[in-house]
């Protein structure tokens, strides 16, 4: 028996491909033109989310290629599949965007279910976008078979009178232009302008936020998360991805060896270190639940608690993430953390060695200023909060990276959905001070839990951004600014307070002391429960009636199973 027959013998994909009960499913794989030696090699899928939705996927049916020359350069066999994405930048604003979370357990779902239906023995999963990169990472952690990330990269930033700029402007100039402030001519030529090239949003938001995760977590090869999508360099990490994979079905390395408490600590503190979105407060608890791991929303706070804030990017700060790859990447990022004992070195990765030992060559570039040192850093806490209080009982968070006032109290105006909110907005029929409630908008009352950029960028377009507070029920952009909480649980729709208060009570938030309160009383907030009757949904049929259904909780990452504490049986076992 020869070193691949005898590594085949205890992968998954022996159940489609070895013995003579196999010949009907070796007769499908000929016919796709496998040879004998493919066929009895370890199965590698290579899944994407390429679609034409939007520029974020876009280039990723390119990236792929290169993916499974490396995977047959390291001898074992490719076999390419796509999943679905729901890209944010076009679904805001409109129902649209009730999609997008929930397509983030449709990827999962759909990988997890391709591997197992074709007996895959390793992963190889290229994403590009918001929910599509947590997606993946996450039906990578719940099949646990040997599995690299790969980022489909960022876009490149456009230029409008001289000035670079990122989809944030566009949606902050269509507040600007609803109080006259900027022309038709001019919000013209900034939409033609302002996305150069194929890639995913070019600042810090969810999804730049989620590929440096991919890297401090461990699953993704050193330097691949910042490359922009129009960098050759890409097409290079694809093609080492594919070669290392056989390295891992060798070493038998998984991802639930990698994807630790530890490593779920690290990816918290990139994530604060660089002001990133808020959505990550979202996705990785629901990664570790794949994991079996407890890891909620206020575990994640405490990490952001203790982060400094050393990236200078938008929308809090200067830069984009193809400065920061420029600067020395997300390794440059991560050593000026651990070097100052905000990481965990020991912490497997995909390379088959530690952060430590990844980082251990990397030296620091004193010619840039995308990035501080971590005991020189821009902030002493990290760029997101964690907030709690008789609003939150079950927490909230808020972006503080860029933000001069930490403190904000004032009466509230309550609308039931975003709609509402953006209309008042758009008309502005607010005042300073007013604390805007956007509620049943979370997970189950949604359903999906929408980002509310739409509303957010045309408050700062009116020059509003830091003159009122939104606090909601679902969620924001990562390119979102101001003074806006989100994930507010428990949500509107099961009877959470912030379905209860009404125009005029007083809210206070206190992102120092990390506290969200409404002015009443514990017994007039139990009168008010005992009057609440729950809202119709507006759906009695399809996926988003299912999801409702199922849907859990924005502390626990707003899961729909029960994870890998509840598993039977690991696939990567069968």
């Amino acid at each position: 028996m020869d070193a691949k027959t005898s590594l085949k013998s205890r992968l998954p994909s022996r159940h489609a491909t070895e013995g003579p009960d196999r010949a009907p499913h070796r007769a499908f794989y000929y016919a796709m033109g496998l040879t004998t030696e493919q066929i009895h090699q370890p199965f590698v899928g290579v899944a994407t989310c390429w679609n034409e939705a939007a520029p974020c996927n876009i280039a990723l049916m390119r990236q792929a290629q290169a993916v499974k020359k490396g995977v047959v350069s390291g001898g074992a066999t490719p076999r390419e599949f796509c999943t679905i994405t729901v890209t944010d930048g076009i679904a805001m604003g409109h129902a649209g965007m009730k999609s997008s979370l929930p397509s983030r357990e449709v990827i999962a779902d759909s990988v997890e279910l391709t591997v197992r239906g074709h007996a895959y023995d390793a992963l190889i999963g290229v994403a590009g976008c918001d929910k599509s990169q947590p997606g993946m990472m996450m039906a990578m952690c719940r099949l646990n078979v040997p599995a690299i990330y790969i980022y489909g990269g960022s876009i490149l930033p456009g230029k409008f009178k001289g000035k670079e700029v990122t989809i944030q402007d566009v949606y902050e100039a269509v507040g600007r232009h609803s109080v006259g402030q900027m022309s038709d001519e001019d919000l013209d030529t900034l939409e033609q302008n302002a996305c150069p090239s194929a890639g995913a949003c070019g600042a810090q938001f969810t999804a730049n936020t989620m590929a440096t995760v991919s890297e401090a977590i461990g699953l993704a090869l050193p330097y691949s998360a910042g490359a922009p999508a129009p960098y050759e360099i890409r097409d290079k990490f694809c093609m080492l991805a594919g070669e290392m994979i056989m390295d891992l079905i060798v070493k038998n390395i998984r991802p639930r060896d990698i994807v630790t408490r530890k490593a779920l600590e690290n990816a918290a503190a990139v994530v604060a270190a660089t002001g990133g979105s808020t959505n990550a407060a979202l996705h990785l608890p629901a990664i570790a639940n794949e994991c079996g791991i407890e890891f909620t929303l206020f575990d994640v706070a405490e990490v952001f608690k203790k982060t400094p804030y050393v990236a200078d990017l938008k929308p809090g700060g200067r830069y984009v993430a193809k400065d920061m790859f420029e600067a020395g990447g997300v390794p440059l990022l991560m050593k000026t953390l651990l070097d100052h004992g905000y990481l965990h070195g020991d912490c497997l990765t995909v390379t088959g060695r530690t952060i430590a030992e990844n980082l251990k060559g990397v030296k620091w570039n004193p010619d840039q200023d995308v990035i501080r040192p971590a005991d020189k850093p821009l902030l002493p806490t990290g760029g997101v909060v964690g907030l709690k209080g008789n609003l939150a009982p079950e927490g909230a968070i808020v972006k503080v990276a860029g933000m001069k006032m930490l403190k904000f109290s004032g009466p509230a105006r309550c609308f039931d959905g975003e709609e509402a909110c953006f209309d008042a907005v758009k008309h502005r029929k607010y005042k300073d001070g007013d604390v805007l409630v956007i509620r049943y908008e979370g997970p189950r009352g949604g359903p999906g839990m929408r980002e509310m950029l739409s509303t957010t960028a045309a408050l700062y377009g009116q020059g509003a951004g830091e003159k009122v507070a939104l606090i909601t029920d679902g969620r924001f952009s990562g390119a979102t600014r101001g003074f806006c909480v989100g994930h507010v649980g428990p949500e509107a729709a099961i009877g959470g307070p912030i379905g209860l208060i009404r125009d005029g009570d007083i809210i206070e938030i206190d992102a120092v002391k990390g506290t969200l309160d409404v002015k009443l009383s514990a017994d007039e907030l139990a009168k008010r429960t005992s009057q609440w009757k729950a809202r119709e949904s507006e759906f009695g049929s399809g996926y988003l009636w299912k999801y409702a259904q199922q849907v859990g909780p924005a502390v626990n990452g707003a899961v729909t199973h029960p994870g890998g504490a509840a598993e039977k049986e690991c696939y990567a076992d069968i």
